[in-house]
């Protein structure tokens, strides 16, 4: 967090960040190597973690001197950049992938669920529920479980954009950083120690969910 989402919402004053979009790559081949086969990047999967926390990082730049003096304004402007940006890809992927997946696999349901509940961002939750172990093999054929990561970021938004504006960070008042800081630090020593807890008792629980989540995009 303390470090920013999408470049649309930069300062006119910030330039395109290469080298964040060079992370990104990073992140992205890790978790695709990984998934390929383990055995050549065993700790690949980290990327997602990586990548949560430049998640972090570009949603708080976005919002870095972008003032606004009214709430509505500034939630509903933050909200629709974000539907725009993410709802007509995630739907047209959603759309190809479950007519494909129900012309090669028998048993598509789990994989369809999983695509319909990514759509309102709560694919992780459904995960979730259905107690599914990420690296199990039964994880195989369901070809939207990636999405699990897209809803915990999508959760991330419901709530980030009003510490930022409560904070005093989003009107640009004169505690505002500070305010963020304070309070967006002590969220992420609460979810650190809440994901060490629940790690050994509840791996599902401990990987799909926001609160479990929060402390890597607001690192």
């Amino acid at each position: 967090m303390l470090v920013t989402r999408g470049y649309e919402s930069m300062s006119k004053r910030s330039s395109y960040r290469k080298e964040i979009d060079g992370l990104r790559a990073f992140a992205i081949i890790t978790v695709i190597i990984n998934h390929f086969n383990k055995d050549l990047l065993p700790g690949g999967y980290l990327g997602v973690d990586i990548f949560f926390v430049i998640s972090g990082f570009v949603i708080t730049s976005s919002f870095n001197n972008r003032k606004s003096e009214n709430f509505i304004d500034f939630i509903s402007q933050f909200y629709e950049r974000r539907i725009k940006r993410l709802v007509p890809a995630l739907s047209v992927f959603v759309i190809i992938v479950s007519i494909l997946i129900c012309l090669l696999n028998p048993y598509p349901s789990v994989s369809l669920l999983t695509g319909l509940t990514s759509l309102i961002g709560i694919s992780n939750i459904y995960l979730i529920q259905q107690a599914t172990e990420y690296f199990s093999q039964s994880t195989e054929l369901n070809v939207f479980i990636h999405t699990w990561s897209l809803g915990v970021e999508e959760q991330f938004y419901l709530v980030f954009p009003f510490l930022i504006w409560f904070s005093g960070f989003g009107r640009q008042t004169k505690n505002g950083s500070r305010n963020l800081f304070l309070s967006v630090g002590t969220l992420t020593i609460a979810s650190l120690i809440w994901f060490v807890y629940l790690y050994p008792t509840n791996q599902v629980l401990a990987y799909f969910s926001i609160p479990s989540r929060f402390w890597e995009m607001a690192s």
